[in-house]
């Protein structure tokens, strides 16, 4: 009879556990007993006092706080750094954030910007890009006028690779105002005195390296010259100013 009373009551305390679980009471139970503890931490001094912020540049302040959602004096306890990093880095210009509480009283916040490389002309409209080809909205591109205009639409994509091989001869590289796509293939390079070249697909380094040796040796740059066309590996295509009018960059002939 003993047993069959020890039986029957854990049954009972078992379905009593089951239906409170089932009707959030104990859910709401741990969470009231949560906030009570929280609250009385913040008595003995856990709040958010500071906030300190590394990395960031572009990301408007107002803008980071407002995601971090902090407010002096909140208790630290109840801040939740996985959430604001989340936040953080669906800001615009946020790649990366990591958010630590430092108790009793720092919120730390560490962000890494996309830094702008380009800037994408597609469909009539401008947008800063980064080396991953990522779009970054921002509205004061008068800023970055300094920056390489590509055009096409994969070129946010192969920018960075572009770059790099553009950089390899630096004396050209600063004549160098916008690249253009073509047939997402390949690039054309638009320089500062009107002329374009027309890099191969395929050894796009070498193409670039010869010509500035036929710049060095010969001052092709200096010509009446409307096309240098560099997809032949064996020798260097040259269109006269006149035979090229008209021509947008990317155009073939």
């Amino acid at each position: 009879m003993v047993a069959l009373a020890a039986v029957a009551a854990i049954a009972g305390a078992t379905a009593g556990g089951w239906w409170m679980w089932q009707s959030g009471w104990a859910a709401n139970v741990a969470a009231k007993a949560r906030w009570a503890v929280i609250a009385t931490t913040a008595e003995m001094g856990f709040r958010v006092e500071n906030v300190l912020v590394l990395g960031r540049q572009e990301t408007p302040r107002d803008e980071l706080l407002k995601a971090v959602r902090l407010a002096r004096g909140a208790p630290i306890l109840a801040f939740d750094p996985d959430a604001a990093k989340q936040r953080v880095e669906a800001l615009p210009w946020v790649k990366s954030a990591s958010v630590q509480r430092r108790l009793p009283d720092t919120v730390f916040l560490r962000v890494v910007e996309r830094r702008p490389l380009a800037v994408w002309q597609h469909q009539g409209r401008f947008a800063l890009i980064d080396r991953d080809g990522q779009v970054i909205p921002d509205g004061k591109l008068e800023r970055f006028a300094h920056l390489l205009l590509v055009v096409g639409e994969d070129a946010p994509v192969h920018t960075a690779r572009l770059l790099e091989t553009l950089w390899n001869q630096p004396d050209l590289m600063a004549r160098v105002k916008a690249a253009v796509r073509v047939g997402g293939r390949r690039w054309n390079v638009r320089l500062d005195n009107g002329i374009d070249v027309r890099l191969p697909e395929e050894n796009t380094g070498s193409a670039w390296n010869r010509l500035a040796d036929y710049e060095r040796t010969h001052h092709v740059l200096a010509k009446d010259v409307g096309v240098l066309d560099l997809r032949l590996p064996d020798r260097l295509i040259v269109q006269k100013a006149r035979q090229s009018e008209g021509l947008e960059p990317g155009t073939e002939t």
